[in-house]
């Protein structure tokens, strides 16, 4: 008996060896992930020992570098020179964020699915028929033939696998154990495949085709009464509307469009997405006459999606030219947002037109040549080979390259093959990395101009601020050159007037220097009134936000940083402002249940703050999607054909100025339906689903609850790595962005003067390991809507009471 249970237990342990050295469906292989010798157990960390110094000795340094920790895990640098300034950056950021590295860069590049399988092999086909690795390919050639951005790339690649070479299996980060695999040496490629992977993000969007859809079915007239090129309602441009353009335009060519009306694409194509409210940003700067320092004061918030670890990491950089503090992407050298002891800045996402697609005939199904300007033109081909984790056999493909770009997406209809080349921004060779290179060592306006002409994309809106006391912003990037609404709709890649047309000069970006009302701001609305003379696009993100920010810093005197921070945690509505005192109006006239009118009577005392303990946000932000589908689902919801809806300023209009419009009927039912109809059936059916979802009216209809933002592990499926639940306020169109999934990734204020004093948050904490103290520990501050002071070092030795640990680098 003895026997038999010895042989049980030894094919029990067997078998669990073998069960937990492989993966079962998604559930990844857990024997190494769960070894007492090399798994999570190994990844504990502990709070820095305030007196520790360790001394490392590191392959390829020049020369000695000491880092500086602060009690929040932040680095700061000093080193005798760029290359072991950027050595160390590189080593101490893969320390902290080796896997968001990897796995940001894999996503750019197409390569997730040899660590993640097949489930992420359509982001990885799309990644390759885009063109970013191609993009990248073009982008590291120009910034290795530059001796200042090759030395940058060069050191930060060395400091990395300084980092990742010293690495045995227990001490990989704890994804690449639950993953089963090890990191790879990084290479100065890397660093482009990020900045393309951010381009992506900010400038990988287009609704082109759904505007071609609604123009074949509904003409010109509709399309451009309902989808006007500048909003109806409200606006505050970037640039303040009247400023006087100082330049000459260059000459706008005046083409036909080619012809691209009859397209209707079948629902066989992947559905534009259009970008969720909540990816833009805030910034601003007041200067000096509303400042109680009497020097300008500088803000941004970048909103983004909220994961941990955070997007952002903290750094300071400190070498015998340079003293610059911010945060990076962890990927590249510099600092991205920062400032130094003589300027500031920070950016907000100009959301350029600048990713157009373009109908292809091609000769043939060999697709190796298409007609452009009445000849046959030749493509070329580009070999795209995907492994596939579990696969024995990669997946192939030869990709079409036309002048225009790829081809990125095709579909069969009735009237054959649909081929659509894209042109996009990230496929422009230029060495945008000088720029932030130029800026965190600038010192005064002229050098933020000169640094700002070297940047091709993603669009910025660069606010900026400096020891002269002046304040600038400028919308910023390689601008194509096209004629107006070229990209509004689907290009005739026939056609060489549908091209693009060279660049908008540098020099003629919109920007705007101590303007007269003292205060420069951005927050994703239209960049100028109609007075500038070249296209940027035709629509940008709603103006409440915008219109919010200007009316309080319009207001403001004698302002500090702390004004700047509770500017930046403003949970106030305009948009209820301004369009629910009618729809409550509606309301009043139609009989409700006692249900509906505790709704109603909840929205009418509310004083149009989103904050996270009230209830009336909750019923307004259901209410206002619910009017939207109202009114236009039944002509714009068509799985055939998708459509792009109007925008939010166009319906807002129509409720407010247009009250008798067609378009509030639905042509779906036999009645006519009015204002009145929809807007109290979407106010009820907007309760409906709140009791649906919480039940009846209670705390738990609060706005921090039905909101229920989340900030999750950049792995989207690891939860218990996602931060706790929070109480937060805030909302899509509100200054304080804070959505279900995105919202301000970091919030900085920098106060400049003699000696600078500055002040930043994000939500997490400087490590991306779940087992760090330092990987959720600025999240508390953050949900308070506080900031931390920002420790600025003049040198490795100034003392401080925020100061803990020292590491010393020394050459081997």
């Amino acid at each position: 008996m003895k026997f038999v249970k010895a042989v049980l237990s030894v094919i029990v342990a067997i078998g669990l060896v073998y069960a937990l050295n492989r993966p079962w469906g998604k559930v990844p292989a857990l024997g190494s992930f769960l070894s007492p010798f090399t798994g999570f157990w190994q990844n504990g960390e502990k709070l820095a020992d305030p007196g520790a110094e360790i001394e490392l000795k590191l392959d390829s340094l020049k020369d000695e570098v000491t880092i500086r920790f602060d009690d929040t895990g932040v680095p700061h640098i000093f080193a005798k020179n760029d290359f072991d300034l950027f050595y160390a950056q590189g080593y101490i950021t893969a320390k902290d964020r080796l896997w968001q590295m990897d796995v940001q860069t894999r996503a750019a590049s197409g390569r997730l699915s040899e660590v993640l399988g097949p489930a992420t092999f359509e982001l990885d086909q799309r990644s390759r028929r885009l063109g970013m690795a191609y993009g990248a390919e073009v982008n590291i050639k120009i910034a290795l033939s530059d001796p200042k951005s090759r030395e940058a790339l060069l050191g930060y690649t060395a400091g990395v696998n300084a980092y990742i070479n010293q690495l045995s299996p227990k001490d990989y980060p704890v994804e690449f154990k639950l993953l089963s695999y090890k990191p790879e040496p990084w290479k100065p490629i890397n660093t482009m495949y990020m900045l393309e992977q951010m381009t992506l993000t900010l400038a990988g969007r287009s609704n082109n085709l759904n505007m071609s859809n609604i123009l074949k079915k509904y003409g010109s007239e509709v399309v451009n009464d309902l989808f006007p090129d500048y909003p109806m309602f409200q606006e505050s441009p970037i640039i303040p509307a009247g400023t006087p353009w100082n330049f000459t335009p260059v000459a706008i060519p005046e083409n036909k469009p080619g012809n691209t009306k009859d397209t209707v694409l079948t629902n066989e194509y992947p559905k534009e997405e259009p970008k969720p409210e909540g990816i833009g940003s805030n910034n601003w700067a007041v200067g000096p006459g509303k400042s109680k320092t009497g020097y300008p004061i500088l803000a941004n918030d970048p909103h983004l999606e909220l994961t941990l670890p955070s997007i952002w990491y903290q750094v300071q950089l400190h070498s015998p030219d340079m003293n610059v503090y911010g945060v990076s992407l962890p990927g590249i050298p510099s600092v991205i947002i920062g400032f130094n002891q003589n300027i500031a800045w920070g950016v907000t996402n100009v959301d350029a037109d600048v990713f157009d697609q373009y109908k292809i005939t091609f000769k043939d199904t060999t697709q190796n040549s298409y007609w452009f300007d009445n000849q046959w033109k030749p493509t070329r081909k580009r070999e795209e080979v995907i492994y596939i984790k579990g696969q024995s056999e990669p997946f192939r493909e030869n990709v079409t390259y036309t002048h225009h770009g790829p081809i990125t997406a095709y579909t069969d209809d009735s009237n054959g093959t649909i081929n659509l080349a894209t042109r996009w921004i990230g496929h422009e060779p230029g060495n945008s990395f000088l720029t932030f290179y130029d800026l965190n060592r600038a010192k005064n306006y002229d050098d933020y101009r000169s640094a700002l002409a070297k940047y091709v994309g993603p669009a910025q809106n660069f606010v900026f601020a400096d020891n002269g006391k002046n304040i600038a912003i400028t919308v910023n990037g390689k601008l194509p050159l096209k004629r107006k609404e070229q990209g509004k709709f689907l290009l005739d890649g026939t056609n060489p007037d549908d091209d693009w047309k060279g660049w908008i000069p540098a020099a003629q970006n919109p920007f705007v220097k101590n303007p007269p009302r003292g205060f420069v701001s951005s927050a994703n609305q239209s960049s100028t009134d109609q007075t500038y003379p070249y296209y940027i696009n035709w629509i940008f993100a709603p103006s409440e936000r915008a219109i919010r920010i200007n009316e309080r810093l319009e207001k403001m005197t004698a302002a500090n940083a702390d004004s700047l921070r509770m500017l930046q945690n403003d949970n106030f509505n305009v948009l209820a402002r301004t369009v629910l005192p009618k729809l409550l109006s509606i309301l009043q006239t139609t009989p409700l249940s006692a249900t509906y009118k505790a709704a109603q009577q909840v929205l009418t005392d509310w004083n149009y703050q989103n904050s996270p303990d009230a209830i009336a946000p909750s019923i307004f932000e259901e209410w206002m999607p619910a009017l939207k589908s109202a009114v236009w689902d039944d002509e714009f919801d068509s799985p055939k054909a998708p459509m792009a809806y109007p925008s939010r300023d166009r319906l807002v209009y129509m409720i407010l100025k247009q009250p008798n419009e067609k378009w509030f009927n639905n042509i779906k039912t036999p009645q006519t339906e009015t204002l009145t109809d929809v807007t109290v059936s979407s106010f009820k059916t907007a309760v409906d689903t709140l009791i649906a979802r919480h039940g009846a009216m209670s705390p738990s209809w609060q706005w921090s609850e039905v909101k229920n933002t989340e900030i999750r592990h950049l792995s989207r499926s690891l939860k218990a790595f996602n931060a706790p639940h929070l109480k937060l306020g805030g909302g899509s169109g509100i200054v304080n962005a804070i959505t279900k999934r995105n919202g301000p990734s970091w919030r900085m204020v920098v106060e400049l003067g003699p000696t600078p004093k500055a002040y930043g948050i994000y939500p997490g904490g400087q490590s991306g390991n779940p087992g760090s103290p330092y990987y959720l520990n600025l999240l508390d501050k953050w949900e308070k809507g506080e900031l931390n002071e920002l420790i600025y070092l003049s040198s490795p030795d100034q003392k401080n009471q925020h100061l803990t640990s020292r590491v010393i680098l020394k050459k081997k």
